[in-house]
């Protein structure tokens, strides 16, 4: 991939492993943003995300590193740390070590999933991660969808590609005749980017439909650039969640997740269907990472009229999770 001249340190929620990952006593390894990284699950079910080494000597937590109750101790000299990073046990000491703390990262479980809180500039959340169920405030909760790890999920690591790729896919109306070979004319009803939290809506008819026949549409809100929920009406009933999270300066980890609705009373091999129509539904995100996972980031790009609104709306909301000005940037042209 062509290295875009976007920062890979956005600012916003990322997804660094589904909840089922980090089981009670568990310590996970990670690598996101060019750091180092364990997340490890105390007794009373709580996540903790913080940088991997220990600030005594440097060992690695994530080797050899195990949780007791609410603490990870270190395998090297067993100093003992909490949620927050601060060391609470010196074993062979009166009192723990005060002035020095292990960085750990704001944390949420929603939608089976631990997200991460990033910002180069150390502020505090500012907006929240969208539950895909709850965010669409039609009354849905997971007790009417499959559940979606670990058979309804998709997980690629280290592509070639960037965040804001993904979220441009959606105001992109035209590839879906050419990614997806499907004859569909998505129309959008609605282009929101004043918040932090965005939202996208669009119909989606046959190219033969009426526009009052039109009976089916998606629903989308972004979150930064980090995560995306969807809710699809009036086709499969199905909601997605759709992460990208930066590894290092070229590479992201991708993770895509498919709930497809439960109808009533259930068959016995309802739960099959599901999953087929789940996979469908994750073949068709898999098209588009074959194109974002080799596509140069086109800055002007070459719009066409129809184009235009929705791409300058999204580039435009995209700058404000990046930690450097984008002044003299060329602007979007048509």
């Amino acid at each position: 991939m062509a290295r875009p001249p976007l920062s890979m340190q956005p600012t916003g929620w990322f997804q660094v492993a589904w909840s089922a990952e980090v089981d009670v006593g568990e310590v996970h390894r990670m690598k996101y943003f060019d750091t180092e990284m364990i997340a490890w699950r105390s007794a009373d079910g709580r996540v903790a995300v913080m940088d991997a080494y220990c600030e005594h000597l440097g060992a690695h937590l994530g080797f050899g590193g195990h949780v007791e109750g609410d603490r990870i101790v270190c395998p090297f000299h067993g100093w003992e740390w909490n949620h927050e990073g601060r060391n609470v046990c010196v074993p062979y000491e009166n009192h723990p070590n005060k002035g020095r703390r292990i960085r750990s990262h704001p944390v949420v479980e929603r939608n089976e999933s631990i997200w991460i809180w990033h910002d180069t500039h150390g502020r505090a959340p500012y907006f929240e991660v969208p539950d895909v169920f709850t965010g669409f405030d039609d009354g849905s909760t997971a007790a009417d969808y499959y559940p979606a790890y670990p058979q309804s999920t998709l997980f690629r690591q280290s592509l070639e590609l960037h965040p804001q790729y993904i979220m441009e896919n959606g105001v992109d109306f035209a590839h879906f005749k050419y990614v997806h070979k499907v004859p569909i004319t998505p129309t959008f009803t609605r282009q929101d980017f004043d918040l932090p939290v965005s939202y996208v809506d669009f119909t989606i008819a046959f190219d033969d439909t009426a526009a009052e026949d039109i009976r089916s549409g998606v629903q989308a809100i972004n979150a930064g650039l980090g995560a995306a929920v969807t809710k699809s009406w009036g086709m499969i009933d199905n909601r997605t969640l759709s992460a990208v999270t930066p590894v290092d300066e070229n590479t992201c980890d991708v993770r895509f997740s498919v709930w497809i609705g439960r109808q009533g009373q259930e068959h016995p091999k309802a739960a099959e269907r599901a999953q087929r129509l789940a996979q469908g539904v994750i073949d068709q995100f898999e098209a588009d990472i074959h194109i974002w996972s080799h596509q140069r980031y086109s800055d002007p790009p070459a719009l066409s009229q129809k184009e235009f609104d929705g791409f300058r709306a999204l580039r435009h909301w995209a700058e404000q999770f990046y930690p450097t000005s984008t002044e003299g940037r060329v602007p979007l042209e048509h």
